[in-house]
């Protein structure tokens, strides 16, 4: 008997890669963690090994689950662009998101382009800004919809939690590590929540720092880092192959990325459709 892969069962199973803990998942799937945990051992009996490893914080992804995330993330889009599709809803309207710059070219590369082609009379208008300048031009109305970052706890009312992320102090792989002397910061703009957050724990710390590079462009803050030239605070899971993470630096807490509508934005339709599918989607 052919092998058949159910969809709700690969779509907990993001929720939990995503959010990295099995409750907070039951929460955004609006299931009970029981369930979740049954979905998840049902996948893994398919799939013939574990696809989590667990401990009593968070989980995170063996080989097998990074193997199987990376291979079902094209067949929810296109599942749900399907159901979209046989519904036949002719939605229309405009929607103004906007995203802070280090995540900006993962939702229009891999997120904006699936629902745009579903929904074709939907006018999307995309603007990158640090994460406090979204939430003040959400508050103002100049925004509809916003990912940001904020420290853990401290998201706006009503936010939708897209992912936990741990924050890390990361150097050049060729580096040798950081010195006496005051640190070399790159650091990102103003109203950014990295910024505060390393400026704060270097001075809680008594560290002292020369900034190297502002700039509000996380492409150059990457080059810098990578470059050798400074260190910098970056999401775990964005360090790549040409940094590493920095031993004796103070330890930073975890921040969150939430999704938040403008004061008044719920019940539009094209909003709540991008909303859903921004949530099903993002990942680090």
């Amino acid at each position: 008997m052919a092998t058949t892969l159910d969809i709700d069962l690969v779509r907990t199973f993001h929720a939990v890669a995503r959010l990295g803990q099995f409750r907070a998942a039951a929460a955004h799937l609006h299931k009970s963690p029981a369930a979740v945990s049954v979905h998840i051992q049902r996948l893994e009996a398919l799939a013939g090994g574990r696809l989590l490893e667990r401990d009593n914080q968070a989980v995170t992804l063996t080989p097998l689950g990074e193997r199987l995330l990376g291979t079902t993330r094209e067949l929810l889009h296109t599942h749900d662009r399907v159901v979209a599709q046989l519904q036949g809803a002719q939605l229309a309207g405009r929607v103004t998101i906007g995203l802070p710059d280090e995540y900006a070219a993962h939702v229009i590369r891999d997120i904006l382009p699936a629902f745009a082609a579903t929904w074709p009379n939907v006018v999307l208008e995309v603007r990158t800004a640090p994460s406090y300048t979204l939430r003040e031009q959400l508050a103002r109305g100049a925004l509809q919809l916003a990912v940001m970052a904020c420290n853990a706890g401290a998201a706006p009312a009503q936010a939708q939690l897209l992912t936990a992320t741990t924050p890390v102090w990361v150097g050049a792989s060729s580096a040798m590590g950081q010195g006496p002397g005051p640190v070399p910061l790159a650091l990102y703009a103003a109203d950014c929540p990295y910024r505060e957050a390393m400026l704060r724990t270097l001075k809680a710390h008594g560290r002292t720092w020369r900034v190297v590079l502002d700039s509000p462009s996380s492409q150059a803050i990457n080059a810098c880092v990578e470059g050798g030239l400074a260190v910098t605070l970056i999401d775990q899971a964005r360090v790549t192959a040409s940094m590493q993470q920095l031993q004796g630096m103070p330890t930073v807490a975890q921040h969150e990325v939430v999704l938040v509508r403008a004061p008044g934005a719920a019940g539009h339709a094209a909003l709540e459709l991008l909303a859903e599918a921004i949530g099903r989607y993002f990942h680090l």
